[in-house]
């Protein structure tokens, strides 16, 4: 809790003095409270007990006793060798209510800064539908541009469009050279396309493209394939337009049915940048060259030309191919051009990468440094799999996000239809695409990205807590008491701008855990965008959910007629807050659930 850290910090600093600490390293100590009961910050006794020669116990108790009273100073307890802090919840009331924990124009929102941040995240190859094993890439992306907007930050999403690649060849060959009765012969042991899908480009072409990868291990004439495959991205690779143009043809729509799924998730990109464009624009051309006079530089055998990033430290596979014999360049010569170009853009860069990318982002980091540019922040994640082992496109083994999202309409459909039978059936659609949608974005958001996790239908669906959906009705519940207070004509707002009602001299637990949890909002926003770490932000908005709950069962707003304007004050902040946070996320901040 930063607004406490700033009056807590001087008077630590005496205390610390009066027993005779004079260093400044506790400041590092002072952290947020593991345990949310025993305060709202902590400062481990341990590191002190060499240099006092007592116990880490005695030194908390000492520190207790040493420590002055200050208004925002409530609880103050020595426990197991820890200095533990409350605040008190009076303060707390006066920072929410009259001190402006309200950021910028809008609830949890900040101003705009001038910096420039690019993101780019899911260049998924548009061989094939969206599967959830994708999905990661792009739901963790796009949350990380929410989060860094609601942060106040200027963030482009940028999508990188790998449109020369082996996967596109296969594709374009296929499309090119087998008939719609060649491609459902040779699947004839997989299912059909979903009736649902028919005419969605990117469920009815990846079976060309499957198809093409299975001929292309047991058809007779597979070697010719393969030679006209590698032709094409040859061709490509040198930046035949005949050849782009085919490629695009076949990717494109693939791409737009891809995206159309992301965009049901609430998923955008503000610019597509072309793989292709590199080698068109010389750029890559220039950059070859320009590696061939680096003090690295070496020549394989087959006259592939590669820099010796282990002459600079990288451990294993140090050679980093740029050009091959025939003279061609490589994914990862292009990737470099690009990242170059992207640096032109922005201050930040940011990519969101899977974590079998970390040696190939560690060259291209380490490229870019012999360069003389700057290298870029990632967020790696580690991947989603099936009960009965990893995704793939190739092998058809996937759980499309597309057939997903119908199932999850349908299970929050079923639910709104038994809770509510009076609803309509517009209404029903409604709230059940919002929930559903939010509630598959949140089972992969709550995950810390560095944790693997098997994708399984049941928990990816669950509507009870810890999920958006209970996110969602915690929402609805504040805005349901807007409603009955409008119904019996209050002025909300009038009574919102009000200043000068007193705090009540009596909280129940439900207000003060809500005051505690409003206050470390901005705090743990601020760590999920400065640590790339989506998860700690969901699950403060899981916190603050359930600390509306309590404050709604402990604090009457409307009563008999009589309203209570502290109460409903802070019911809007938190609704508010509620709000912006849920937009952070992705979720659908419906008002009636």
């Amino acid at each position: 809790m930063q607004m406490l850290r700033t009056v807590l910090e001087p008077l630590l600093e005496t205390s610390l003095q009066s027993i005779g600490i004079t260093s400044q390293h506790w400041r590092s100590m002072l952290v947020r409270s593991r345990e949310h009961a025993q305060g709202d910050l902590s400062l481990p006794c341990f590191p002190f007990a060499k240099e006092l020669g007592k116990s880490p116990v005695e030194i908390a108790e000492q520190l207790a006793e040493a420590l002055s009273s200050n208004p925002a100073l409530g609880e103050v307890n020595a426990v197991a060798g820890y200095l533990n802090i409350k605040a008190d919840p009076h303060w707390l009331a006066n920072q929410v209510m009259n001190k402006g924990v309200r950021i910028g124009d809008a609830y949890g929102k900040k101003p705009a800064v001038e910096q420039q941040i690019l993101i780019e995240h899911t260049s998924a190859n548009p061989n094939g539908p969206f599967h959830v094993g994708r999905a990661r890439n792009a739901i963790l992306g796009d949350t990380l541009v929410r989060l860094h907007r609601l942060h106040g930050n200027n963030v482009r999403a940028e999508y990188y469009v790998d449109d020369m690649g082996k996967q596109v060849g296969v594709l374009a060959w296929a499309l090119a050279n087998l008939s719609a009765e060649e491609v459902e012969q040779t699947l004839d042991q997989r299912d059909p396309v979903n009736p649902k899908w028919q005419g969605k480009a990117d469920h009815e072409r990846v079976r060309w493209y499957q198809a093409a990868q299975s001929i292309r291990q047991d058809r007779s004439d597979k070697e010719e394939i393969e030679i006209e495959i590698g032709r094409m991205v040859h061709a490509s690779e040198h930046g035949d337009e005949a050849v782009l143009q085919a490629f695009q043809d076949a990717y494109q729509p693939v791409l737009d049915g891809m995206l159309s799924t992301l965009q049901r998730l609430g998923i955008a990109f503000d610019t597509f940048t072309k793989e292709s464009m590199f080698v068109t624009n010389g750029d890559v051309a220039k950059l070859m060259e320009k590696f061939k006079t680096f003090e690295i530089h070496g020549v394989a055998d087959n006259g592939a030309e590669f820099l010796d990033l282990g002459a600079r430290g990288l451990k294993g596979k140090a050679e980093f191919f740029f050009r091959r014999g025939d003279g061609s360049s490589l994914y990862a010569t292009r990737d470099i051009a690009y990242h170059i170009w992207k640096w032109n853009q922005c201050d930040q860069l940011i990519n969101v990468l899977g974590e079998d990318h970390k040696l190939q982002a560690k060259q291209v980091g380490m490229t870019l440094t012999e360069l003389g540019q700057k290298t870029p922040d990632v967020l790696f994640y580690s991947f989603i799999k099936l009960p009965e082992g990893k995704m793939s496109t190739r092998k058809g083994n996937v759980v499309y996000m597309d057939d997903l999202l119908e199932e999850a309409q349908a299970q929050a459909a079923a639910v709104v239809r038994e809770l509510h039978p009076d609803y309509s059936e517009e209404l029903v659609s409604s709230i059940s695409e919002a929930a559903g949608t939010s509630a598959v974005r949140f089972n992969i958001i709550k995950v810390s990205p560095d944790k693997g996790f098997t994708f399984r239908w049941e928990e990816a669906l669950a509507f009870e807590g810890g999920s958006a959906p209970f996110i969602m009705y915690s929402h609805a519940r504040a805005c349901s008491i807007v409603r009955k207070c409008q119904k019996a004509g209050i002025d909300i707002e009038a009574n919102i701008s009000n200043k000068g009602i007193p705090i009540p001299a009596q909280m129940p637990k439900g207000m003060v855990e809500l005051l505690r949890t409003i206050c470390v909002h901005s705090d743990v926003l601020s760590k999920a965008v400065n640590d790339r770490r989506p998860h700690l932000f969901a699950n403060q908005l899981l916190q603050l959910a359930t600390s509306f709950n309590s404050f709604y069962r402990d604090c009457m707003i409307l009563k008999d007629g009589e309203l209570n304007v502290f109460n409903l004050q802070l019911s809007e902040i938190a609704r508010n807050l509620m709000r912006t946070s849920m937009e952070g996320l992705g979720i659908v901040p419906i008002e009636q659930m």
